[in-house]
C-alpha cells in the first residue's frame, strides 16, 4: 500500500483553483457515510465514461439488479474534454455517480476532494481480486479512491515476416534491442519509433528500469526524474536518436505509423496490451504479427511496465455510494462483467487477478494463432514496478517532457536534460498548488 495520506494529497486544502478552474471543492464539509438504500428502494446511477457501448454492459447488470439501474453517459476521453466536464460538474455540486478516471489522474481528483473513499463501502475486502501493482495506484493510505477497470502491461509487438527478412529475433534486453535496431537500419527500415507527442511510454520505460518519479515523505511530495534509472533510459534513447536507430517523424500507433508498418518500413512497437486492437488497422498484415515479452533493462529493473490504465471511481456527489461500489465490483471482478466489457467496449487488460477474459484465452488469427495474452501479457501483468505512483500534475509533467523531447530533435537539448527540466517545472507546479514539495 502506498504511504500517501489524504492530507498529503490535499496539501491542507491550499491552492486548488488551478486544478478545478471552477471553485474550491475542498472547502466543503468532510465526507459523510451514506447508508445503503432500503430494501426495495429504486436507485438510479449514472456512469460517465469514454468506453464505446458501455450501456450494453450496464444493461446486463440492470437485468439482474432491477432495483439498481445504471445509465452510461459517453464523454470525451479525459484530456479531450472529459476531465474538464467532470471537474466543472463537481464544483457546481453535481456530476455523475461514477466516472472512468485514468489511474494517473486520480491524485488530481483527490486534490479537489472529488472522490469517495470506497473503503467505507466494503471495497477493501476485495483487494486480492486485483493485480497488486494496479491496486496500489488507487489506494492512498487507508483510503481507496477507485476500482481498477483496465490497465496496459507492455509487450513487444513485431512483424514476424520483417524480422525474418532482417535475420533477427525478438530482443530479450534493451541492449539486444539496439543491436536489432541496427540490423533494421542496414535494411533501410526502422525497428521502432520514438514518440515525441506521447511521453507516457517513456515514463513506463523509466518505471520498468526501477524509477520512482513521485513519492511522499514527511507529509510532502518528492519529485525524482533524474535518478539513475531514468537517466539510464534517457541516455539510451539520446544515443538511439543520435545513431538514427529510431524514427522520430511519427508517433507510435498514429496514422503515419500505421502506413509505415503496413509497408514494412517500421517493424515493431513496444506498448501496452491494448495496442493489439490498433494493429488490426495495419491493412494486409493479418497473421504476420507476433508478440514477445518487453525487453528488460537488467536485474535492477522489472520484467514489464504499464502504459495506460483506468479506474471506475465514485464521485463526491454520489447519493448511493454503496450501490455504486457493488456495480463497479461486479463490472471489474466477475467473469460476466469482464467478458461483457471486452466484448462490447474493447477494454484494455483486465486487472482482475486470475481471469483475463474468455476470449483472450483463445488463439488469435491476426497474431498467427499465438495465444499471446496468456503467453506474454498474463505474466507481464505480474512483473510491474509496484512502488510507482502518480502526482496531481502528471499531465502537465508529460507536456513539459514532450517540449524537451522536441528540443532534442532540433538539437537544442537532450532527453537527459528534458528530464531535468521536467523535474524542476513539476516541483514548481506542485508548489504553486500549495503543496510541500522538493526535488530529490
Amino acid at each position: 500500500m502506498v504511504g500517501l495520506s489524504r492530507r498529503q494529497v490535499l496539501g491542507a486544502g491550499l491552492g486548488l483553483a488551478g486544478l478545478t478552474a471552477c471553485g474550491d471543492i475542498s472547502a466543503r464539509e468532510p465526507q459523510r457515510f451514506i447508508p445503503p438504500a432500503r430494501p426495495g428502494q429504486k436507485v438510479h446511477l449514472t456512469y460517465w465514461s469514454w468506453l464505446k457501448d458501455l450501456q450494453k454492459v450496464c444493461d446486463i447488470w440492470n437485468e439482474r439488479h432491477p432495483d439498481v439501474e445504471v445509465e452510461a453517459v459517453w464523454i470525451p476521453v479525459g484530456n479531450a474534454g472529459g476531465y474538464q466536464r467532470l471537474f466543472s460538474s463537481l464544483a457546481a455540486g453535481g456530476g455523475p455517480d461514477l466516472a472512468q478516471v485514468e489511474l494517473r489522474q486520480i491524485p488530481a481528483f483527490l486534490l479537489v476532494d472529488g472522490m469517495v473513499d470506497l473503503s467505507r463501502y466494503g471495497a477493501r475486502q476485495h483487494a486480492r481480486e486485483y493485480d497488486e501493482a494496479v491496486w496500489n495506484q488507487v489506494v492512498f493510505d487507508r483510503g481507496i479512491y477507485g476500482l481498477p477497470q483496465d490497465s496496459g502491461p507492455c509487450g513487444f509487438f513485431y512483424r514476424a515476416d520483417v524480422m525474418r527478412e532482417v535475420g533477427g529475433a525478438p530482443p530479450a534486453t534493451w541492449a539486444e534491442w539496439a543491436e536489432l535496431a541496427r540490423r533494421y537500419r542496414e535494411a533501410d527500415k526502422y525497428l521502432e519509433v520514438f514518440s515525441l507527442g506521447d511521453t507516457s511510454l517513456f515514463a513506463s520505460l523509466a518505471a520498468q528500469a526501477g524509477a520512482r518519479w513521485f513519492r511522499v515523505e514527511d507529509d510532502g511530495w518528492v519529485v525524482d526524474m533524474t535518478d539513475e534509472a531514468t537517466t539510464r533510459v534517457a541516455e539510451f534513447f539520446d544515443a538511439a536518436i543520435d545513431d538514427d536507430l529510431v524514427d522520430v517523424s511519427v508517433d507510435a500507433l498514429s496514422t503515419g505509423w500505421v502506413a509505415a508498418a503496413a509497408s514494412g518500413r517500421i517493424g515493431a512497437v513496444t506498448n501496452g496490451s491494448w495496442a493489439d486492437a490498433l494493429l488490426a488497422e495495419v491493412g494486409g498484415t493479418e497473421g504476420l504479427w507476433r508478440v514477445a515479452p518487453m525487453p528488460t533493462w537488467g536485474p535492477a529493473g522489472f520484467g514489464s511496465a504499464q502504459n495506460g490504465g483506468s479506474s471506475v471511481s465514485v464521485l463526491r456527489n454520489c447519493e448511493h455510494p454503496k450501490e455504486a461500489v457493488d456495480f463497479a465490483l461486479w463490472m471489474t471482478t466477475t467473469r460476466e462483467g469482464i467478458d461483457a466489457m471486452i466484448e462490447h467496449c474493447g477494454i484494455g487488460w483486465s486487472p482482475a487477478a486470475g481471469y483475463i477474459g474468455q476470449s483472450r484465452r483463445e488463439p488469435s488469427e491476426f497474431f498467427g494463432g499465438q495465444r499471446y495474452n496468456q503467453e506474454v501479457f498474463a505474466p507481464a501483468a505480474q512483473q510491474q514496478n509496484e512502488r510507482w505512483i502518480w502526482s496531481p500534475t502528471t499531465q502537465q509533467t508529460f507536456n513539459v517532457l514532450g517540449d524537451g523531447f522536441r528540443e532534442k530533435i532540433t538539437g537544442e537539448s537532450s532527453i537527459v536534460e528534458a528530464c531535468r527540466v521536467a523535474q524542476d517545472e513539476t516541483v514548481a507546479m506542485l508548489r504553486n498548488e500549495g503543496l510541500k514539495v522538493r526535488a530529490a
